[in-house]
Protein backbone atom coordinates (compact mmCIF):
# COMPACT_ATOMS: atom_id res chain seq x y z
CA UNK A 1 0.00 0.00 0.00
CA UNK A 2 1.39 3.41 -0.92
CA UNK A 3 1.23 6.62 1.11
CA UNK A 4 -1.43 9.13 0.11
CA UNK A 5 -0.09 12.52 -1.00
CA UNK A 6 -2.60 15.21 -1.91
CA UNK A 7 -2.19 16.92 -5.25
CA UNK A 8 -2.58 20.67 -5.70
CA UNK A 9 -6.09 20.24 -7.09
CA UNK A 10 -7.19 18.03 -4.18
CA UNK A 11 -6.50 20.67 -1.53
CA UNK A 12 -9.59 22.57 -0.40
CA UNK A 13 -8.81 25.83 1.40
CA UNK A 14 -11.37 27.04 3.91
CA UNK A 15 -11.54 30.47 5.56
CA UNK A 16 -11.42 30.83 9.34
CA UNK A 17 -11.77 33.91 11.52
CA UNK A 18 -10.22 34.32 14.98
CA UNK A 19 -11.38 37.05 17.34
CA UNK A 20 -8.34 38.04 19.42
CA UNK A 21 -10.17 40.35 21.84
CA UNK A 22 -9.21 39.37 25.39
CA UNK A 23 -7.15 36.36 24.28
CA UNK A 24 -3.43 35.93 24.94
CA UNK A 25 -0.97 36.44 22.10
CA UNK A 26 0.45 32.93 22.28
CA UNK A 27 -2.93 31.20 22.19
CA UNK A 28 -4.06 33.16 19.14
CA UNK A 29 -0.74 32.57 17.37
CA UNK A 30 -0.81 28.81 18.02
CA UNK A 31 -4.35 28.45 16.72
CA UNK A 32 -3.56 30.53 13.62
CA UNK A 33 -0.35 28.59 12.90
CA UNK A 34 -2.13 25.22 13.14
CA UNK A 35 -4.87 26.36 10.75
CA UNK A 36 -2.36 27.89 8.32
CA UNK A 37 -0.36 24.66 8.15
CA UNK A 38 -3.47 22.48 7.85
CA UNK A 39 -2.46 20.20 10.72
CA UNK A 40 -6.09 19.72 11.74
CA UNK A 41 -6.87 18.03 8.42
CA UNK A 42 -6.65 14.26 7.96
CA UNK A 43 -4.84 14.84 4.63
CA UNK A 44 -1.97 16.81 6.25
CA UNK A 45 1.45 16.26 4.69
CA UNK A 46 4.44 18.03 6.22
CA UNK A 47 6.12 18.85 2.89
CA UNK A 48 3.01 20.19 1.12
CA UNK A 49 1.16 23.45 1.60
CA UNK A 50 -2.31 22.16 2.48
CA UNK A 51 -3.46 24.76 5.03
CA UNK A 52 -6.35 27.19 5.18
CA UNK A 53 -6.80 30.96 5.16
CA UNK A 54 -6.94 32.69 8.54
CA UNK A 55 -8.30 36.13 9.46
CA UNK A 56 -7.41 37.59 12.87
CA UNK A 57 -9.55 40.52 14.00
CA UNK A 58 -9.29 42.81 17.06
CA UNK A 59 -5.49 42.50 17.19
CA UNK A 60 -5.33 45.76 19.16
CA UNK A 61 -7.28 44.13 22.01
CA UNK A 62 -4.90 41.17 22.42
CA UNK A 63 -3.52 40.48 25.90
CA UNK A 64 0.07 39.98 27.05
CA UNK A 65 0.39 38.19 30.39
CA UNK A 66 2.78 39.02 33.20
CA UNK A 67 5.24 41.88 32.71
CA UNK A 68 5.67 41.33 28.97
CA UNK A 69 4.42 44.87 28.20
CA UNK A 70 7.67 46.26 29.64
CA UNK A 71 10.10 43.31 29.76
CA UNK A 72 9.60 41.78 26.30
CA UNK A 73 11.54 43.72 23.68
CA UNK A 74 11.47 43.49 19.87
CA UNK A 75 14.86 44.08 18.24
CA UNK A 76 15.55 44.89 14.60
CA UNK A 77 18.55 46.18 12.68
CA UNK A 78 18.24 48.95 10.10
CA UNK A 79 21.20 47.76 8.05
CA UNK A 80 23.51 50.59 9.05
CA UNK A 81 26.43 50.14 11.43
CA UNK A 82 25.39 50.58 15.05
CA UNK A 83 21.68 50.91 14.29
CA UNK A 84 20.16 48.14 16.38
CA UNK A 85 16.69 49.39 17.29
CA UNK A 86 14.59 48.10 20.17
CA UNK A 87 10.93 48.62 21.06
CA UNK A 88 8.97 47.39 24.07
CA UNK A 89 6.05 45.15 23.24
CA UNK A 90 3.61 47.46 25.03
CA UNK A 91 4.59 50.31 22.72
CA UNK A 92 4.61 48.04 19.67
CA UNK A 93 1.15 46.74 20.54
CA UNK A 94 -0.23 50.29 20.60
CA UNK A 95 1.48 51.42 17.38
CA UNK A 96 1.36 48.29 15.18
CA UNK A 97 -0.88 45.56 16.65
CA UNK A 98 -1.02 43.70 13.33
CA UNK A 99 2.77 43.32 13.31
CA UNK A 100 2.80 41.81 16.81
CA UNK A 101 0.41 39.02 15.77
CA UNK A 102 2.16 38.45 12.44
CA UNK A 103 5.55 38.22 14.15
CA UNK A 104 4.26 35.64 16.66
CA UNK A 105 2.60 33.49 14.00
CA UNK A 106 5.62 33.65 11.68
CA UNK A 107 7.81 32.36 14.50
CA UNK A 108 5.55 29.30 14.84
CA UNK A 109 5.64 28.41 11.14
CA UNK A 110 8.54 26.42 9.65
CA UNK A 111 11.37 28.24 7.88
CA UNK A 112 10.72 26.47 4.59
CA UNK A 113 8.79 26.95 1.39
CA UNK A 114 5.48 25.57 2.78
CA UNK A 115 5.87 27.84 5.83
CA UNK A 116 6.44 30.95 3.71
CA UNK A 117 3.46 30.10 1.49
CA UNK A 118 1.27 29.51 4.53
CA UNK A 119 2.20 32.90 5.99
CA UNK A 120 0.85 34.65 2.88
CA UNK A 121 -2.65 33.38 3.79
CA UNK A 122 -2.68 35.18 7.15
CA UNK A 123 -4.75 38.39 7.30
CA UNK A 124 -4.57 40.47 10.49
CA UNK A 125 -6.73 43.50 11.29
CA UNK A 126 -6.51 45.82 14.32
CA UNK A 127 -10.26 46.36 14.55
CA UNK A 128 -13.37 44.20 14.14
CA UNK A 129 -13.89 45.02 10.44
CA UNK A 130 -12.30 43.02 7.61
CA UNK A 131 -12.76 42.83 3.86
CA UNK A 132 -13.24 39.06 3.47
CA UNK A 133 -16.99 38.76 4.03
CA UNK A 134 -17.49 37.27 0.56
CA UNK A 135 -15.45 34.19 1.55
CA UNK A 136 -17.87 33.44 4.43
CA UNK A 137 -15.24 32.68 7.11
CA UNK A 138 -16.07 30.25 9.91
CA UNK A 139 -15.47 31.48 13.44
CA UNK A 140 -12.89 29.55 15.50
CA UNK A 141 -12.83 29.63 19.29
CA UNK A 142 -9.36 29.98 20.82
CA UNK A 143 -8.84 27.74 23.84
Amino acid sequence: MSTYTPKAGDIKRDWYIIDAAGKTLGSVAVEAAVLLRGKQKPTFVYNEDCGDNVIVINASKIVLTGKKHTDKIYYHHTGYIGNMKKVQYGTLLKEKPEFVVEHAVKGMLPDSTPGRKAFTRLHVYAGPEHKHEAQKPVSVEVK
